[in-house]
């Protein structure tokens, strides 16, 4: 049996869960095992509530996974929120200097693990609050097994720019908790095979980047927008090594007009941004399709509309890409599934875009582009194969006029770079002839008009027979079939793998290239499945709305998730089979989602000195529908203060009631 652990760390922006969690996780990956962490975080610089979790394996994983068997706590509110989601078995850190675990909270079986934080890094002399997380750290690689050695060559690769002394510190400090737990507690029985094999632990959104150098990309611009802002980090890192010009733009207009203007210059040219500076470059997205300039654009999604959920997932802005800019023109859309294939299909985008001279957009989100995991060594590749197309060097006089927009059977048109001897010509996102002169006004010519249109047109015929046709993942006689698009390939694998094994017989086809669409590959496969789900992250269904309009097929039903959080396999096994008994999917708030909302009120109106203890569902009481009653105490003295209503279908919060109205 594969082997696996997941470990949580809760705390708040400035905490340094981030460090903590990075260091875990290198430590596991250097051993050999395979790693996939995701990091709920929130738009602020301290405070809120931060919820990583880092999930390490023998075998590929390919989700941050539904179970938690150790959690590292850095404040009390964690504590409060993740301490009962630990399984049997496993085991809660914690300073207990600052912090209080009610063993109330705990499941049976599971391990209260308190640091007397302050004694253990005294004889480090002063040291910062954060450190606790190094002492906790130390104390969990002891509890589930690791190589404390290995840790220390972590350490000293992270604080080797702040010289020895720091090394020194934070390894000591780290051996102090692994020391203590030594001493105080007995390890939690994983017994690991290290093969030590190393492999790259990077983002969807490094793996990007990478492949964009590794392809020739010579230009890159951008405005930070998150979640797609590590992307210009990368660049502006690495960018005098890799020899590429990175501009930082004044806003998403300028980024993509630069990138278009490169291209149409000859080199390889990217950009990228999220939903909101997306719809900032839709009419340079037209642009580029109307003077055939190769582009590469990356859009990574976010919680939208508007400013949105600036530092959450979703997969919700499928409709605006596919519709980027007004008219018809050919255009490539892609939504790469995890990071190794983010890679390959980077190096590709840039080999189309200039093939085929048309922009191509990669569509990610924050999932896929921010979330680290281990990918085989191998994945990431030098010996990229580099297509640029029909670029011509020359254009002899003897040659008669240069035609940029020739009509030619496959709709690509011989291309040169500007400054090309002989082979001026204008480039207007007006409409043309072959030669580029503007159809627009006094040569107005609807044949001409009919032609070009067609030659632009044609090229997705062609560009789609390069490209990889969805195939059916598991058994052929499937009673369900899973269908996705995006970064839900890896959670919808392993939870067919879970139906499976439960026995319902399940099976997935995953779809990457949502333009040009495979619709005749598509159609086969699917007119042979007996039920079909469509599994995204958005509320309105945009990929089963767009698969019906490619294919005429509408799907049987939908699991949905729009709450800024990425899917997990057990949510997709339940609502799997919700649909497979017939029964309608509940909007009603769930006892975890109204604890959620008790703390959210509680934090926006009493203060951090309460919390959500006793909850029970009542009815309305006359406010028309039942509500959540939810009793709200003191985390000092556990006194009763008062007590909220939460309604079961709205979710509307019906306020605030002192301790005279408290449950009975």
């Amino acid at each position: 049996m594969m082997r696996e652990v997941t470990i949580g760390i809760g705390g708040a922006a400035g905490d340094g869960l981030d460090k903590s969690g990075d260091t875990l996780a290198k430590t596991a990956a250097r051993l050999g095992l395979y790693v996939y962490a995701y990091n709920s975080y929130q738009s602020i610089i301290r405070g809120g509530h931060i919820w990583l979790r880092v999930r390490c394996s023998e075998g590929k994983v390919y989700s941050h996974g539904d179970q938690l068997n150790l959690f590292i706590a850095l404040n009390q509110d964690s504590i409060e929120r993740h301490a009962p989601e630990v399984n049997p078995r496993g085991a809660v850190i914690f300073n207990s200097d600052k912090l209080k675990l009610d063993p109330a909270l705990l499941r049976n079986n599971v391990l209260s693990v308190p640091l007397p934080v302050a004694a253990l890094t005294k004889p480090f002399g002063r040291v910062q609050p954060v450190m606790q997380n190094t002492v906790a750290l130390g104390a969990l690689i002891f509890l589930i097994g690791l190589n404390f050695e290995t840790t220390i060559g972590v350490l000293a690769d992270t604080f080797q720019h702040k010289g020895q002394a720091v090394i020194d510190q934070n390894v000591g400090i780290a051996r102090a908790g692994y020391d203590y737990a030594t001493e105080h507690f007995v390890p939690l029985g994983y017994q690991w095979d290290f093969t030590r094999i190393q492999r790259p632990f990077i983002t969807g959104n490094e793996a990007i980047a990478l492949a964009a150098a590794t392809a020739g990309c010579k230009f890159y611009s951008a405005y930070p927008m998150t979640p797609a802002s590590s992307i210009l980090h990368w660049m502006v890192a690495h960018a005098e090594n890799c020899g590429i010009v990175v501009k930082q733009c004044e806003d998403e207009i300028a980024v993509v007009n630069m990138a278009i203007g490169a291209g149409h210059a000859g080199v390889r040219a990217m950009c990228a941004t999220s939903g909101g500076g997306f719809a900032l470059m839709t009419e340079g997205v037209g642009m580029a399709g109307m003077i055939e300039a190769p582009l590469v654009i990356v859009e990574v999604q976010r919680g939208g509309p508007s400013t949105g959920l600036p530092t959450k997932t979703e997969q919700a802005d499928l409709n605006q890409v596919l519709g980027a800019s007004q008219g018809d023109f050919p255009r490539i859309v892609v939504a790469p599934s995890d990071v190794t294939d983010a890679s390959h299909i980077t190096v590709q985008a840039f080999n189309l875009a200039e093939k085929y001279q048309l922009p191509v957009l990669i569509i990610s989100d924050l999932l896929l582009s921010e979330h680290p995991e281990t990918i085989e060594p191998d994945a990431l590749r030098r010996d990229v194969a580099i297509d640029r197309g029909e670029i011509l060097t020359e254009w002899p006089s003897g040659n008669g006029t240069y035609k940029r927009y020739q009509l030619t059977a496959s709709g690509i048109s011989p291309r040169v770079l500007p400054g090309t001897a002989n082979a001026a010509y204008v480039a207007a996102t007006d409409e043309h002839d072959e030669e580029g002169i503007l159809i627009s006004d006094m040569f107005t010519t609807p044949a001409v008009r009919r032609k070009i249109q067609e030659k632009r047109m044609r090229k997705l015929e062609l560009a789609l027979r390069d490209l990889e046709a969805p195939k059916l993942e598991g058994p052929g006689d499937a009673d369900v079939t899973l269908l996705g698009w995006g970064s839900t390939r890896g959670v919808i694998k392993e939870a067919v793998a879970i139906l499976n094994a439960a026995g319902t017989r399940a099976n997935q086809l995953h779809f990457k290239w949502m333009l040009p669409f495979h619709a005749r590959e598509a159609l086969e496969i699917l007119r042979r499945c007996k039920k079909t789900i469509c599994v995204e992250g958005n509320y309105s269904g945009q990929f089963s709305r767009h698969l019906r309009a490619e294919t005429g097929l509408t799907v049987d039903d939908h699991i949905l998730k729009y709450d800024g959080e990425p899917f997990e396999p057990d949510y997709i096994v339940q609502e799997v089979g919700r649909v497979m008994e017939g029964r309608s999917r509940s909007l009603e708030v769930t006892l975890e989602e109204a604890k959620e909302m008790a703390y959210h009120y509680i934090r926006t109106h009493l203060g951090e000195g309460m919390r959500p203890v006793a909850m029970k569902l009542a009815k309305g009481d006359g406010i028309g529908e039942d509500v959540w009653q939810i009793q709200v105490a003191t985390r000092e003295s556990g006194q009763i203060r008062g007590a909220l209503k939460i309604g079961l279908r709205t979710g509307a919060m019906y306020g605030w009631q002192p301790v005279a109205s408290k449950v009975t």
